[in-house]
């Protein structure tokens, strides 16, 4: 068992650094299902470890992602290639989740050797790689070149931006109690 996930976990990695495609992975529920797990795990992780991370940033990254994924799953069988579904969600979720927990050691971890700004470059840096490995996995699962799933990845990258800069404010009450609070003080 430990064996399995350590095999999947290594696979994972390799699709991150663009060695191998979501077609390396095994076509089975199962591995989809660990990934979500995964994935949540880190979002559960992030609620104690970063700091200003909270119930309802939880959410909004819940809800993006999902969106991001039935926007994948639309384009993976508008191309025709239903069957590779599972796998491709599989890597993307899982990909993800990796990657998450890269950024999650970078908090824990680099604070104490870098400063702010260069711990947020290097976070910055991880989740802005995330959109060429979406790409490379999109493109090899519709089989088309690098650049298409590189535009794919991309455009759902500026949907969840634009998703998170429109309901981000109206999910987090801090920015508005912090208005309320500098206008009373005013007054």
């Amino acid at each position: 068992m430990i064996g399995h996930v350590l095999s999947l976990i290594r696979t994972l990695i390799e699709i991150i650094l663009l060695r191998k495609g979501p077609e390396a992975l095994p076509r089975a529920p199962v591995v989809i299902v660990f990934s979500a797990a995964l994935w949540l795990l880190a979002s559960i992780v992030a609620l104690v470890v970063v700091e200003n991370y909270t119930g309802n940033t939880f959410l909004l990254g819940i809800v993006i992602g999902v969106i991001g994924f039935m926007i994948y799953a639309l384009l993976v069988n508008a191309a025709g290639k239903g069957a590779r579904l599972l796998q491709t969600l599989s890597a993307i979720i899982g990909c993800g989740a990796v990657l998450s927990f890269a950024v999650l050691i970078c908090e824990a971890v680099l604070p104490y050797v870098l400063n702010e700004v260069q711990v947020r470059a290097i976070i910055t840096l991880i989740w802005l790689w995330s959109v060429p490995v979406e790409g490379h996995i999109i493109a090899r699962a519709i089989n088309r070149l690098w650049y298409v799933g590189f535009f794919a990845a991309s455009t759902v990258f500026v949907v969840q931006l634009f998703l998170l800069a429109s309901l981000g404010p109206t999910l987090d009450p801090r920015p508005q109690q912090a208005l309320d609070q500098a206008t009373t003080q005013a007054t």
